[in-house]
């Protein structure tokens, strides 16, 4: 039934909804609903109507993920976010930006080229797989701190390996030395609950299109108060000059980048109260089961190392195992004699699957997935 209020095809097992999402059939309407409004009356829409829709759903999605709506900025990506906070850092030569070599690749490739233009040092400490236990992972990754280290940037729950960082943690330690925290949370949002003010990171991105079900395109920044003014968007339009009646500078700079489509956005509130209203909360720890179990039963047809020994402490409602195969030949036969949708990738010169279960997914899905693999692995 669930499954039937999302507008995947029918026929498709969809086990990539880390990668995009899937937008549920209300919400997509009120995404299209925007729209028509935009277009029935474009000057009195972006002029006029648009600033209060946006403040009441940066409102929802600021109580959603524990925040002020003040305290955050509608973006379209983390990608983007994470390119504001850089070009905006003052990084010196020597500096040094500690990651983990888990980290998304764009973002990679952003911090390498930022750091050679300011000949800073972007590291990616190399984190020991299979994971144990939290406080090793922590104390591991602390060892990479030094007296040049002034920044640390790492995921929340991660991409490729999709496993779920204790960032509580390393945000603490960081307070303390005062290192600023930059915190990548792309997956976060609808996928594990969420408390930025009782996480307390410096910045904060994530998507709402992965998922939340917000229609695509619809992600955020969040930015501790007191830092907001030293962070400058790449694009300098009206601000304070312009017909937005925000008292935040942090959202007048941020807000209004000329003229583009907000309806993802505005759409926010209505994703929420979908996932509110078909009770998510409880579906979503059935799938932390289903989670777990899957990756059990795959992992052991895959006879590979496994990137964490105790699945129940470091999944979500992803996982990735390391597979015996041919990750485009792999990929290609799911999908086309499957008709399996799932990501089949290459990192770390391996080859890995990663599946994920949102509530449309089921215990028949799984089921089959595994009895696929079973006989092409």
């Amino acid at each position: 039934e669930l499954k039937n209020q999302f507008l995947l095809f029918p026929n498709i097992t969809f086990f990539n909804h880390g990668s995009f999402g899937a937008c549920p059939k209300p919400v997509f309407e009120e995404y299209q609903r925007w729209q028509l409004e935009l277009e029935k009356q474009p000057v009195q829409f972006m002029c006029v109507i648009l600033f209060p829709h946006l403040e009441a759903a940066r409102n929802s999605l600021g109580e959603y993920v524990g925040c002020l709506g003040d305290d955050l900025v509608f973006v379209s990506n983390p990608t983007m976010a994470v390119n504001d906070v850089m070009n905006s850092l003052n990084l010196q030569k020597g500096d040094e930006v500690l990651s983990t070599d888990h980290e998304y690749g764009v973002l990679i490739r952003a911090w390498e080229k930022y750091c050679d233009s300011t000949e800073s040092i972007f590291i990616q400490r190399e984190i020991p797989v299979p994971l144990t236990s939290k406080e090793s992972f922590v104390d591991f990754f602390w060892e990479g701190v030094n007296e040049r280290t002034k920044i640390i940037f790492i995921s929340q729950i991660t991409s490729s390996s999709a496993l779920i960082f204790p960032v509580d943690d390393i945000c603490r330690r960081a307070r303390e030395a005062g290192i600023l925290t930059i915190i990548d949370g792309a997956h976060v949002p609808g996928h594990i609950p969420i408390d930025i003010s009782d996480l307390n990171p410096d910045i904060y991105m994530g998507a709402c299109h992965k998922w939340l079900c917000a229609p695509k395109g619809s992600s955020f920044l969040y930015v501790k108060k007191e830092l907001q003014s030293s962070i400058k968007p790449q694009i300098v339009s009206w601000g304070e000059d312009g017909e937005d009646p925000s008292t935040s500078q942090f959202i007048l700079d941020h807000q209004w980048l000329g003229t583009r489509d907000m309806s993802a956005y505005l759409a926010l509130p209505m994703a929420i109260d979908f996932l509110i209203e078909n009770k998510w909360d409880t579906i979503r720890e059935e799938k932390y089961q289903l989670t777990t179990e899957t990756w059990k039963r795959i992992q052991k047809i895959s006879g590979t190392t496994p990137l964490c020994n105790n699945p129940e402490n470091w999944l979500g409602l992803m996982g990735s195992i390391e597979v015996s195969a041919d990750s485009q030949e792999l990929k290609t036969t799911l999908l086309n004699e499957y008709n399996i949708e799932i990501p089949v990738f290459e990192w770390k010169d391996k080859s890995y699957i990663r599946f994920s279960f949102h509530m449309y997914n089921n215990q028949n899905d799984a089921d089959y997935l595994v009895e696929v693999l079973e006989k092409l692995l």
